[in-house]
């Protein structure tokens, strides 16, 4: 059942390779998504805590690993710990979240902050207790696998104070 939600949420982050026609001699054609035309799903909660909603912005092509969507986070939830095989790049588009490497400090996200996870470097993102929290995820595929899953955040850990001072400027 993991496997096969790990399919599901994999498939999700990377899409399904659209097709790029083109005849013999021809350059390929510029490929259009419409909005409003791929559905978004909710996060699992095999790999999410709380409300999360995934709305798939593109995915892989045939000479491009890359895959985006806009993922909306709901005061209190986050993801998972996890990591990614070539690492993730998100820019936050609105609210307040936080984002944090396992053994390092827990930091404040806004919108316009972009945030790059170099591979294998496990963390988790989420909002904050108190505020919701917007951001595009872009990540590249590595032989067809975009994202490692692994264990919840405990709210221990999510809720931690580090550092008053800046925790406390933080929820302001």
């Amino acid at each position: 059942m993991k496997s096969m939600s790990l399919t599901i949420i994999s498939a999700l982050f990377i899409g399904a390779l659209l097709p790029v026609t083109q005849a013999a001699g021809q350059q390929p054609a510029i490929t259009v998504i419409q909005n409003g035309s791929q559905y978004p799903m909710q996060g699992l909660g095999a790999f999410f805590e709380g409300p999360v909603r995934v709305e798939p912005l593109f995915s892989a092509q045939e000479n491009n690993r890359a895959a985006g969507a806009t993922v909306t986070f709901e005061p209190g939830s986050r993801t998972n710990w996890h990591t990614h095989p070539s690492g993730q790049t998100l820019i936050v588009t609105s609210g307040m979240g936080w984002v944090q490497q396992w053994h390092a400090q827990k930091q404040v996200i806004r919108p316009g902050d972009v945030i790059y996870i170099p591979a294998n470097v496990k963390h988790w993102h989420g909002a904050t207790a108190k505020t919701a929290m917007v951001h595009i995820a872009i990540q590249e595929a590595k032989e067809g696998k975009v994202v490692n899953w692994m264990e919840p955040v405990s709210d221990q850990q999510y809720l931690q104070i580090q550092d008053p001072v800046s925790e406390q400027a933080s929820e302001q």
